[in-house]
Order: C-alpha cells, then sequence, then structure tokens
C-alpha cells in the first residue's frame, strides 16, 4: 500500500493558477508558496479580508466556527487562512469581475 500523497492540486478560476494544495496547511499558506497572491490579513479566520468562493472540492477547518455564516457554508464560502483541502480544490479569484 502507497503512503498517501501530502498534498492535492489547486486551482484559481478564470484564470487557471495552480498550486499544490497541501493537506496539513491552510490554503492561504499554499496559495502564497506557489505564488499566487490572494488577499489576507489576520490569518486566523476573523477578519474575513481572505473570504472566497469554494468552486469545486472540499476542505476542513480545524476549529469549531471558521468565522463564516451559516449560509455562508451552504454558498460554498471558505477562509482560505484556516481552511485546509482535503480533495483537489478550485477557488474562485477573489479579484475577477
Amino acid at each position: 500500500m502507497s503512503p498517501e500523497i501530502p498534498f492535492v492540486q489547486g486551482r484559481i478560476e478564470p484564470d487557471g493558477g495552480s498550486f499544490d494544495a497541501w493537506r496539513e496547511q491552510s490554503l492561504l499558506d499554499s496559495l502564497e508558496q506557489g505564488g499566487l497572491q490572494w488577499p489576507s490579513s489576520c490569518r486566523s479566520g476573523t477578519c474575513r479580508t481572505c473570504i472566497g468562493k469554494l468552486v469545486s472540492g472540499q476542505v476542513r477547518y480545524e476549529m469549531d466556527w471558521p468565522g463564516l455564516s451559516a449560509e455562508e457554508l451552504a454558498e460554498a464560502y471558505v477562509l482560505p487562512c484556516v481552511a485546509r483541502p482535503v480533495t483537489d480544490v478550485v477557488l474562485q479569484d477573489p479579484w475577477a469581475d
């Protein structure tokens, strides 16, 4: 049996920027390590500067309340500063028109 791969693939749409999304670190850290820019400030899930839309994929949080309302969670919004990828993820570019 092969060991689990420590990362999945991440992509930003519509521009198609891609990055390795490491399972044991935040999406924001993975984005930055991949040379991609994403708005951020507190890095703890409270200021909501980094809020973004998850187009596809699944993330997890290591905290009970990640700073999102039930409606935002239902509409697939994520806080990349505290969200960790479970599967390949596609995020909507926060600066796209």
